[in-house]
């Protein structure tokens, strides 16, 4: 509709960098797809991870990467603690991950906003913002690269390792995956471990981004990933699913919400189509498994 504004290099370049935090949120939410669970608690394990790192970093009083890499540390260990906490819930308690991961999407948010009183810390050090956050290598962004090395890196171990094998074999028949020798409800929680390593890296890079921790802005970040993810092939009954898939998905909702700004549509309108794309993603996904299981 707009293609002599939507079709540029600015644009395009604009549209990638606003997707590289969910590109890292996707990579962990295709491991825990693939196993037929579910984490609706990223966004606000990022929002966790971000509020305890900028609150640090700011009693340190440094903007050089000393405390910015203490900053990265502490993220990483808030989001792993989150994961984990998510998986052995899961595995061990035999909690539905939707339950799960719904309960720790409050509570982590509600941490969130205990810590800060409900308001965004916006002293991210500047060296953050100037080298990941603004920085560009080539003229690509440099949190575009990082978010391509760790879906790379993601897509490798998912496709490539016996860590990736043993994901489609949960996701596939967890009765089967037991029985063959899987430690499965290890599996499962080393998989929302690494779901909530990368909400924790995500929040760094928010960080670095934005300059500022985003509490409120990230209320629709879980739905946009889930929906990517399931778009991009990834069957939310577990067993199927490719990174790259993924994020083929991951661009779907990113257009669009370049498109409605640059076409004037409502920013509500987004949530609609997102939601409705999720919807016949499910749909068409369980009459496909529905017509292999009659063709066999």
């Amino acid at each position: 509709m707009s293609p002599s504004t939507f079709l540029t290099t600015g644009n395009l370049t604009n549209i990638a960098q606003n997707v590289s935090i969910w590109a890292v949120l996707a990579v962990g939410m295709t491991f825990v797809i693939i196993t037929s669970g579910i984490d609706l608690s990223v966004g606000s394990v990022l929002v966790v991870s971000s509020v305890v790192s900028a609150k640090v970093m700011e009693s340190m009083g440094d903007n050089g990467w000393s405390t910015a890499l203490v900053g990265l540390g502490l993220a990483v260990v808030v989001g792993v603690f989150w994961g984990a906490l998510n998986g052995f819930l899961v595995a061990k308690a035999n909690v539905p991950p939707l339950i799960v991961t719904l309960g720790t999407l409050s509570v982590a948010l509600g941490v969130a906003q205990i810590a800060t009183g409900g308001l965004d810390i916006r002293s991210a050090p500047q060296v953050l913002q100037d080298n990941i956050g603004y920085g560009r290598l080539a003229g690509i962004p440099a949190i575009s690269i990082i978010a391509l090395i760790i879906v790379i890196i993601g897509g490798i171990m998912l496709h490539r390792t016996r860590f990736g094998r043993y994901t489609y074999a949960i996701g596939s028949n967890e009765t089967s995956a037991r029985r063959v020798g899987i430690n499965v409800d290890r599996k499962l929680v080393q998989i929302y471990a690494l779901s909530g390593f990368l909400a924790g890296i995500a929040g760094i890079l928010s960080l670095a981004q934005y300059g500022t921790t985003t509490i409120a802005g990230q209320s629709l970040t879980n739905l946009n990933v889930i929906a990517a993810v399931v778009i991009g092939g990834t069957s939310i009954f577990g067993g199927q699913g490719s990174m790259f898939g993924s994020m083929v998905g991951l661009f779907i909702p990113a257009v669009l919400q370049s498109g409605f700004v640059i076409v004037g549509v409502s920013p509500y309108w987004q949530t609609v189509a997102v939601g409705s794309i999720l919807i016949t993603a499910v749909y068409v996904d369980q009459h496909r498994r529905a017509a292999a299981v009659r063709g066999g």
